[in-house]
């Protein structure tokens, strides 16, 4: 059987690579072709991913980005449409909420093959973001959803999808973390003395609600700088072109570096104090490696996170970042909830392909 994997932004490539891994040993008589749409363009972004991961390179790579949401969508699945017609897969698998996501499972489904979306049933139930439109009509024109928690089974069965479709199988992200973190990497930035003695926060920032909105991007650093610890911030280009072009400059205490590899951003998850990010996936790996989180939204799609008390939404407020670091002292982190599978989403999705 052949199978066509589309991917095309930085979580897509470690979700991937689980699952092609799982691939290889479980399913060897599935001939999997990676796709990688460009929808991340920049090298440390994109292509250290597959050297550090242990992945094939994508067979195709279709250099789409750069573009609005519309843009990108319609090239994607023009240029998608026409591979699949050249390789006539059995099989089409996409991951997570991106463009690159809703683009493939268009384009199969309207050419009659069958869909399997990897993360379903996710929903912040915030409609303004795009992912959260990308991820609901994904779910719906896929054949098989593959969702990790019992809360996106609960989504699904809502929303009257049927359930011989909807499998419970775990989270590939909580795949991911296990099998790499005994090869994490000490980035650069974390070798200063006083980030290693008194500990430090690391925070991410790239959702278009926060960058593209000045007065919430001052007020989400304004926060960091509130923190008794240095802050290391690995800036995405988005949220680095943002400020150049609003003349927003980080405070002292937050350590700006470029985006950093998987490995090393597995390292500075272990070795925080705290996380604050904008991102889901950097919400889960923090509790992965029993760190709390504070989210600078006003929703999450991990909402089992904030269930559990180790997760807190703060908006872009700079006295509700605070406020949450505070409370988050004394959390237990109880990472024996297994709110995440067993660590074999990978080879389910595999053997149920």
């Amino acid at each position: 059987m052949k199978l066509l994997t589309i991917i095309g932004a930085r979580p897509q490539f470690v979700k991937a690579a689980v699952t092609s891994r799982a691939l290889a040993q479980v399913r060897p008589d599935i001939n999997e072709v990676i796709v990688h749409t460009g929808q991340h363009y920049d090298a440390n972004m994109s292509d250290v991913f597959f050297e550090e991961l242990d992945i094939p390179r994508p067979r195709f790579n279709l250099g789409i980005g750069g573009g609005t949401h519309g843009q990108n969508t319609g090239r994607m699945i023009e240029a998608i449409e026409a591979l699949l017609l050249e390789e006539r897969p059995e099989q089409v698998l996409v991951y997570g909420d991106t463009d690159s996501t809703l683009a493939g499972a268009l384009a199969a489904v309207k050419l009659h093959i069958p869909v399997g979306h990897v993360e379903a049933g996710l929903r912040s139930f915030n409609r303004a973001m795009p992912e959260e439109i990308n991820r609901v009509l994904t779910d719906h024109v896929s054949e098989r959803l593959f969702a990790p928690t019992q809360t996106a089974m609960a989504n699904l069965s809502r929303e009257g999808v049927d359930p011989a479709r909807t499998i419970l199988v775990g989270d590939v992200m909580f795949d991911a973390a296990m099998h790499y973190r005994e090869r994490a990497r000490q980035p650069g930035v974390a070798q200063s003395r006083y980030l290693e003695d008194a500990g430090f926060a690391l925070c991410t920032i790239h959702r278009a609600e926060n960058t593209d909105n000045h007065e919430r991007l001052r007020a989400i650093l304004d926060g960091l700088a509130a923190l008794p610890l240095h802050v290391v911030l690995p800036l995405h280009p988005r949220t680095r072109a943002r400020m150049q072009s609003a003349g927003i400059v980080a405070p002292d205490r937050v350590i700006v570096c470029d985006p950093v590899g998987y490995m090393e951003m597995l390292w500075l998850e272990m070795n925080c104090r705290i996380v604050l990010t904008d991102s889901g996936g950097v919400q889960k790996e923090a509790y992965f490696h029993g760190k709390p989180c504070v989210t600078l939204r006003e929703e999450t799609e991990w909402t089992e996170l904030v269930e559990a008390g180790v997760n807190r939404l703060a908006g872009a407020d700079a006295q509700r970042i605070l406020s949450a670091y505070q409370a988050l002292q004394s959390a237990d982190m109880g990472t024996h909830r297994n709110l995440y599978g067993n660590g074999d989403a990978g080879e389910c999705i595999a053997r149920l392909l």
